[in-house]
């Protein structure tokens, strides 16, 4: 665009149009920035709305600066000095809101239009659903038609017609999209190199249990991790997926151990029969530790496993991980478990739970082995008027005491806390170990979906000669939580998301159809990872694939991919007349066609505009002031730029 044209003055519509382009793509960012940026932004907005519903003059220099200067210093009040993503997103929004208060010329929209495609981007630093690409695929859409709109200063394009141009524009960019996608070499980390949000506000197991946490997780139905068996799934009461361990109590919270304090030496384990294989696509939880059916084989790719069977990643978890595992469902270990560990598997807090304390010494005195002090543990939860529910009363601090003796009412963690204090009470050393229970199958992927409201907490004790037994007490008192599932165990009452409750027939086929694409995303889209890509390029047949093998790669294929698009326009430009005024006519013609009207071979212009205006008397006078200005310009060469500029005004306008 010439010079001229970039300092052309806006009109109030353009304004208007990428005003609410730049409100749509920000829309989504007001929940993340801090109330006051998103009144500051939404104030500026409207108000650029308002000068040019106005026909007000814009704010002058002086007055920018100021709250350039303002806008900044709030930024970083508000998030300090080390500006990571969220606050870089927030200064962005800032500095793009001012920067509608200078949208005068073309030049400027130009400017701001470059800084919404930008703004796309930030989006997916936060989230990379469908939900979202499909959000900005049209706001990506919508900015390529204001450049298309400020492009046109001719033919007056409807908005009809400048959408379809972007969604053109965009179908053309797909093939070369497609060969970036697969070839540009990725980068295993966060996006950008940007440090990501912490665990603040993230839905998960914690390295700690109290009571009262888990019942919490049990009323989300948010997706903790999805699973793909090679083989036929186990069965319910078999899928106990394993987590952080909990080794220390302070009368009442349970705390996992650090990896460094318990070990990390080469576990040893017995197992009986084959492993069950399969797959885990792990959402982000910030955290380190990641799952696997009890008993792990050994670590996946990228993790390490404690003595005591944790599988802790090599970094934090920020982005979706899949990786393979295989397990034991049949096995033994930890028979000659190290005394130290022993002794800190029985420790206790002094001055709590006294009468807890008292039983579990009544139940030592009445047993003669371990074993017997575990079956009569369990058989005081069974014989007893406890109950299973999401909802439990609140607990003081002797928290054991007060659920054995007076609420009896809780959830897994509940259970799990209260045996394991009676077990090293009673002198049996014995550990908490959290994560999920159970899962769900989706009969359209053929996975299954293991969600928060699944999360579980159970004991492990240690017999002589035996080692390390899993023992749930949950399943003591509620059998069908381990059997059946969390829906078939709590009171009807208690507030199950419906996902998770079920008897839903449809809602449940819907949310299965919902979670099978997200899953297919998941899988090829954002699973996409270095190792897959390097793997697809491998069975390509390039053997061990490096960056340079990558590199040579993408820029042979895309100067293919633009070469044949190259072609392809130069073909249709060949096939179009030189003689501007004919391409003009051409357009009309085609125009004419969409509308029901083709013009017949052999028929002249004058002809063909009588038979037009018959089958469209609506549009005569169009029809006839661009069939006589055609006329003149081809045949009678009484015309001119300004009569061959208004032929294509006319023509743009139909």
């Amino acid at each position: 665009m010439s010079s001229r044209l970039d300092g052309a003055p806006l009109q109030p519509a353009g304004v208007y149009s990428l005003l609410g382009a730049l409100a749509a793509v920000l829309a989504p960012h007001a929940l993340r920035i801090p109330a006051w940026v998103s009144i500051a932004v939404a104030a500026a907005l409207a108000w650029r709305a308002w000068l040019a519903w106005r026909g007000a003059a814009l704010p002058r220099k002086w007055v920018l600066l100021p709250l350039a200067v303002i806008g900044t210093a709030a930024v970083v009040a508000s998030y300090g000095p080390h500006l990571g993503r969220d606050a870089s997103v927030a200064l962005l929004a800032v500095m793009l809101a001012l920067k509608t208060l200078e949208l005068k010329t073309l030049r400027d929209a130009m400017v701001a239009v470059c800084l919404g495609f930008f703004l796309i981007v930030t989006n997916f630093l936060y989230s990379q659903t469908i939900a979202t690409a499909l959000y900005m695929l049209a706001a990506m859409a919508w900015f390529t038609a204001i450049l298309i709109g400020l492009e046109d200063r001719v033919r007056s394009l409807t908005i009809r017609q400048r959408l379809g141009g972007a969604a053109t524009l965009m179908l053309q960019g797909a093939p070369l999209m497609l060969v970036l996608f697969l070839l540009f070499p990725r980068v295993q980390g966060p996006i950008f190199g940007l440090p990501q949000a912490t665990s603040a506000g993230v839905t998960g197991l914690s390295d700690s249990m109290s009571p009262g946490s888990l019942s919490q997780l049990g009323l989300s139905d948010e997706v903790a991790f999805r699973v793909q068996f090679q083989a036929r799934p186990p069965a319910s009461q078999r899928l106990y997926w394993r987590g952080p361990v909990l080794w220390d109590f302070d009368g009442r919270t349970w705390t996992a151990a650090s990896a460094t304090s318990i070990g990390t030496s080469a576990v040893r384990h017995e197992a009986a029969g084959a492993p069950v294989s399969y797959t885990v696509t792990l959402e982000p939880h910030y955290a380190r530790w990641v799952f696997a059916l009890e008993l792990p084989v050994a670590a996946p790719v990228g993790t390490v496993m404690t003595d005591d069977y944790q599988l802790l990643s090599l970094r934090p978890i920020r982005n979706r991980l899949r990786y393979d595992a295989a397990s034991h469902l049949a096995y033994r270990y930890g028979g000659d478990e190290r005394p130290e560990l022993l002794r800190r598997a029985l420790r206790l807090p002094s001055g709590y739970n006294p009468r807890s304390t008292q039983l579990a010494r009544e139940i030592r005195e009445r047993s003669s082995a371990d074993a017997d002090v575990v079956s009569s543990t369990l058989e005081l939860f069974r014989s007893q008027p406890f109950f299973y529910t999401l909802v439990p009363p609140e607990l003081g601090r002797d928290s054991v005491d007060e659920f054995l003796f007076a609420t009896r009412r809780g959830f897994c963690e509940h259970y799990a806390s209260a045996f394991v204090f009676l077990m090293r009470a009673a002198g049996v050393p014995a550990r908490v170990v959290t994560g999920y229970q159970g899962g769900e199958l989706n009969p359209l992927g053929n996975y299954m979906i293991v969600r928060q409201s699944e999360a579980h907490a159970w004991a492990e004790v240690w017999l002589n000669g035996q080692g390390w037994i899993r023992v749930d007490p949950t399943a003591a008192v509620s059998p069908a939580r381990i059997q059946v599932g969390i829906a078939a165990a709590v009171p009807a009452g208690d507030p199950l998301p419906l996902s998770v409750r079920g008897g839903f027939h449809l809602l449940n086929r819907l949310h299965f159809a919902l979670d099978a694409v997200a899953n297919s995303w998941n899988q090829w889209v954002l699973g996409y990872t270095p190792e897959r890509q390097t793997r697809l390029l491998t069975d390509a047949g390039f053997g061990a694939a490096t960056w340079q093998t990558f590199a040579t790669l993408l820029m042979g294929v895309a100067g293919a991919v633009m070469a044949m698009l190259a072609l392809l326009i130069l073909r249709r430009l060949r096939a179009m007349p030189s003689d501007p005024v004919a391409r003009t006519w051409l357009a009309f013609c085609r125009k004419l066609a969409r509308r029901g009207t083709r013009r017949r071979v052999g028929e002249g212009p004058r002809d063909f505009a009588r038979r037009a205006v018959s089958e469209q008397p609506e549009l005569e006078p169009k029809i006839v002031d661009i069939a006589e200005l055609y006329i003149a310009l081809r045949y009678a060469g009484s015309g001119s730029k300004n009569h061959e500029r208004r032929l294509r005004e006319l023509v743009g306008a139909l």
